[in-house]
């Protein structure tokens, strides 16, 4: 069988390292990721560069290696219509067409269908296209926190909170007039009240009709310690030996579960082709979850948590998504704790004067030896310049340690030791950390 990946992340990364056990792995990718390369070759596959937005150009890719089947695994590819493109000319593909996924690339359209299927579970919220709209929804919250939301993508790096990233509801104003300003005409901005408690996201896997549900996973969005600093793309994440975190009961994770369900048989009773991943993120509350957002792919680094925990035959659960035939025997994961560090450019995600582009960082790793010690190495941002030498390449996260293990506060001591032989990059100590989690119980108040 010969399956493609589409995209270049450590998400990527991982999807490849188990297509290439079962199939011919080719890879559709904006740069050489190292480790895209390494399981391209291993499995007789092959690496071919090229922008990933491209329907045209990655379908004709796609039927020159006569690819069995697909999977776009990235918001931006998905937003463009790579995988209608795909179907269109006879491709099994996994992963929604655009219309599918504007559940992620239309926030405005995710609220409005949350509304709809799962009101207990909607926060308040305003949905603005001018400034006149944005002042008056900015003066109704006058008593609560507020977010501020494009609609748009924003790779997780476009919403502020009052607390961390707002002083005020003047700076909330300020940064939805800026998002108004900058945005295509008619492009609007989210108000929402903010939502105190504890994060968690479920990755669901589903072929439109039946939905398979993985252990919750937690993910680091700021980038230093102390969740200080700008958000990111995210610097880590876990899952626990049980299917809940620590700060979460059982009736969080069912809860968050039925709400999946029910807007991926909304998006079905609308026709919307969704296949592949529904990543949702919520808050944990003392009155039940409350959903932040929808994405219509795995998560990065979340797929790294699924990939790692995975015994199965991912190409053969591809092909039983496109025949929606998909059986949780189909997503066989083992019971352990998984975690995911992301290691980072020192100037990561930070502000830079001017605008000036990041200069890339070289740095060393020797991916055999941090194999040996219980790491898996997936590449992201960085491509190969000889043997352990490697390159930052662009503004994301160059590289993520993976490891598994029964608890996590083992899982933690050594991703810890790998981590630690690693020099130039930079990474989160609280990654995995179970004081922290413990920690996030506070938020979640009664429950």
């Amino acid at each position: 069988m010969r399956t493609l990946i589409v995209g270049h992340g450590g998400r990527e990364s991982a999807l490849a390292s188990r297509m290439a056990e079962h199939s011919e792995l080719y890879a559709f990718a904006g740069h050489l990721n190292p480790s895209l390369v390494r399981y391209a070759d291993e499995s007789g596959g092959e690496v071919q560069l090229g922008d990933v937005c491209d329907a045209a150009a990655v379908a004709q890719y796609a039927r020159e290696r006569e690819i069995d089947v697909a999977m776009v695994s990235a918001d931006e590819p998905l937003a463009a219509g790579v995988v209608d493109e795909l179907l269109a000319q006879g491709t099994r593909a996994v992963g929604p067409t655009r219309a599918g996924a504007e559940i992620e690339w239309n926030k405005a359209f995710a609220r409005e269908l949350l509304a709809e299927v799962a009101p207990e579970a909607t926060p308040r919220l305003a949905v603005v296209t001018d400034l006149k709209e944005m002042e008056e929804a900015v003066a109704s919250f006058y008593d609560v926190p507020i977010v501020v939301k494009p609609s748009g993508l924003t790779g997780g790096k476009g919403v502020k909170v009052m607390g961390p990233h707002l002083a005020s509801h003047a700076e909330a104003a300020e940064y939805a007039r800026e998002l108004l300003g900058s945005g295509k005409r008619g492009e609007s901005v989210l108000i929402e009240e903010r939502i105190d408690g504890a994060e968690f996201t479920i990755q669901a896997v589903s072929d439109g009709r039946t939905v398979v549900f993985p252990p919750s996973t937690y993910d680091y969005p700021y980038r230093f310690d102390g969740d200080e600093g700008p958000g990111t793309g995210g610097m880590g994440s876990l899952t626990t030996e049980r299917a809940i975190l620590p700060f979460m009961t059982s009736a969080h994770y069912e809860q968050a579960c039925s709400i999946v369900e029910r807007v991926i048989a909304r998006l079905a009773e609308e026709g919307r082709h969704f296949s592949g991943v529904m990543n949702s993120g919520f808050f944990a509350t003392a009155e039940g979850v409350k959903v932040i957002e929808f994405n219509a792919r795995f998560g990065d680094p979340e797929a790294m948590n699924i990939m790692s925990l995975f015994e199965g035959d991912w190409p053969g659960a591809m092909e039983q998504i496109c025949a929606k035939r998909l059986t949780p025997a189909d997503v066989p994961l083992r019971e352990a704790a998984s975690l995911v560090l992301y290691l980072v450019a020192p100037d990561y995600a930070l502000p830079r004067t001017g605008g000036e582009p990041p200069q890339p960082r070289e740095f060393s790793l020797d991916v055999a030896e941090l194999e040996r010690a219980g790491c898996d190495v997936f590449f992201s941002s960085a491509v190969q310049v000889a043997g352990d030498s490697y390159r930052t390449v662009g503004t994301s996260r160059a590289v993520a340690l993976v490891t598994t293990a029964p608890t996590l506060g083992e899982a933690h001591e050594r991703i810890v030791r790998c981590a630690g032989t690693v020099e130039v990059l930079e990474w989160r100590r609280e990654v995995g950390d179970e004081r922290y989690l413990q920690g996030l119980s506070r938020l979640v108040g009664a429950s």
